[in-house]
């Protein structure tokens, strides 16, 4: 990575571009490392259905830069309270029913499995909508190599019929663009559930359900080399886990159904509220970019 290229990805998350002292570097063997070491997460569990990650490790000047990382503006912190609960608010906690195969959802994949993009998007906004202003469907390059998937529209999502808008989707913008990718050319987003939740809550287990064959048709039309699961409730839907996202995150992942690597990352608007774990989605994204550039 250039010193340009280093920089740009640093001003996409928010980070202050730290050089570190000569005399401190001098030191990197000895109290450094160790303070550095005892930040770093603990190695997640390995399950079944994962393969051995190639993620790099942010070093000390890293380690530093994100200390020094900028804070949330006083306008996001104030509105934090009242964002959408689809950003990963509490990773360690709850979990959603990891299953969500039933009757219903079979006969809705039948209905679904010869249908393409355009007719897909018809067939679900012809669905009942749940109180919601309209279906949140998807956007993106319909024929990329990354696939990104979130939990579930929020407000700004339902009033628009876009996935990730507002200031988690400008962050997530940005992150993305760090890494030259972009939902106009290169990759395409959506999110496990494609109506809003009442009141913005988790979706439940029959609405992950409803949802479930439109997204599954998205994947085998798209037929991505990677998916990007983006807040707890995406990767434990997806992964079919109970396990919290500091436990999925760092390891690349198998999906269940098919021959798919599947990567699980903050939500934005998470990172919006805690700066601090910027340096980790750091890692993702570089992640993202090897795999890109390996295609």
């Amino acid at each position: 990575m250039t010193p340009g290229d280093r920089k740009r990805m640093l001003d996409a998350l928010g980070l202050v571009d730290w050089q570190p002292r000569a005399d401190r570097m001098a030191a990197g063997t000895g109290a450094t490392q160790a303070a550095v070491a005892d930040r770093q997460e603990p190695a997640p569990d390995r399950a079944p259905g994962t393969v051995q990650p190639d993620l790099a490790t942010p070093g000390p000047a890293e380690e530093a830069a994100v200390e020094q990382s900028t804070a949330s503006t006083p306008a996001e912190a104030a509105a934090a309270p009242d964002m959408a609960r689809h950003d990963g608010h509490d990773e360690r906690a709850s979990t959603v029913d990891a299953s969500p195969v039933d009757t219903e959802t079979t006969s809705a994949a039948g209905e679904v499995a010869r249908l393409d993009w355009d007719e897909l998007e018809a067939w679900l906004a012809g669905r009942d909508h749940r109180g919601a202003t309209r279906p949140v469907f998807g956007i993106g390059a319909r024929d990329a190599d990354v696939l990104i998937v979130g939990e579930a529209p929020g407000a700004n999502e339902d009033a628009q019929g876009v996935p990730f808008v507002g200031r988690a989707g400008k962050l997530l913008d940005r992150m993305l663009a760090a890494i030259g990718c972009s939902r106009d050319t290169n990759v395409y987003i959506t999110n496990i559930c494609k109506f809003r939740p009442p009141n913005n809550r988790d979706p439940n287990a029959d609405e992950v359900a409803a949802d479930w064959p439109v997204l599954e048709r998205q994947i085998e039309l798209m037929d991505p080399k990677l998916v990007v699961a983006v807040g707890r409730v995406a990767a434990q839907t997806l992964l079919d886990s109970k396990q919290s996202l500091g436990k999925l995150r760092g390891t690349l992942h198998r999906y269940p159904r098919r021959e798919l690597d599947v990567l699980v990352t903050y939500h934005p608007a998470f990172l919006l509220r805690s700066p601090g774990q910027k340096a980790k989605a750091w890692v993702d994204l570089k992640q993202i970019a090897r795999r890109i550039a390996a295609q």
